[in-house]
Formats: C-alpha cells, structure tokens, sequence
C-alpha cells in the first residue's frame, strides 16, 4: 500500500487502483475463512465423539448405581432395618434402564 501510494519513492507504483492488493485480501479471506470452517469441522466430531463417550459413562454409572440401590436394599431387608425412604420411589431406582433404549430415542430425537 505505501508504495502504491507513493510514500516509497524510490519504488515506482504497479497498481495505483489497488485492484490487485483487493484480490490478493479477497483470496486470502477465502483461504482463511476455508481453513477456519474445517478446524470448526473437526472441533464439532471431536465434541460429538466426547458427547458420546460422556453418554457411556452415564449409562454405566447410572446401571452401577442401580445394582447398589438393589443391594443395599436387599441388605436392609435382611437386617430388618426400616427408613424413611419411599418404597414406591426406591422400587423405581432400582429398575434397569436398557441403554438400548436410551440409545433409541436419542436416535429417533437427532434423526
């Protein structure tokens, strides 16, 4: 630009217009704005991938705590000891949830 402009003078100007300094800025926001999408690309696959092992290790969790919801239960009622504890609620932590299942209907919500 400053030998375009004339600042430079020892340097005679090759583009008084600027149009090929404006093509050379357009290229290299296509390059950049290529580059930037594609980096966006795989940050998006490496946040999926992360979601779903996230996904896993909640259905494994969440099928271990329902073996020691059943267990301590079963120990409870073995010993003879009472709580407070809502039946009806602690019958319900210890149903299984299939991963399947859950798996199912993410599927069926995202497609």
């Amino acid at each position: 630009m400053a030998i375009n402009v004339g600042y430079i003078p020892l340097i005679p100007r090759w583009d008084p217009s600027f149009a090929i300094l404006g093509t050379v800025a357009s290229i290299e926001a296509i390059f950049l704005s290529t580059f930037i999408l594609i980096r966006q690309n795989r940050m998006a696959d490496a946040d999926r991938k992360h979601a779903d092992l996230d996904l896993q290790v909640s259905l494994l969790a969440e099928h271990e705590v329902t073996k020691i919801v059943a267990i301590v239960t079963a120990l409870a009622d073995h010993l003879g000891l009472d709580s407070d504890v809502d039946r009806e609620e602690l019958e319900e932590l210890k149903q299984h949830v299939a991963p399947e299942t859950v798996l199912d209907k993410l599927d069926h919500l995202n497609g």
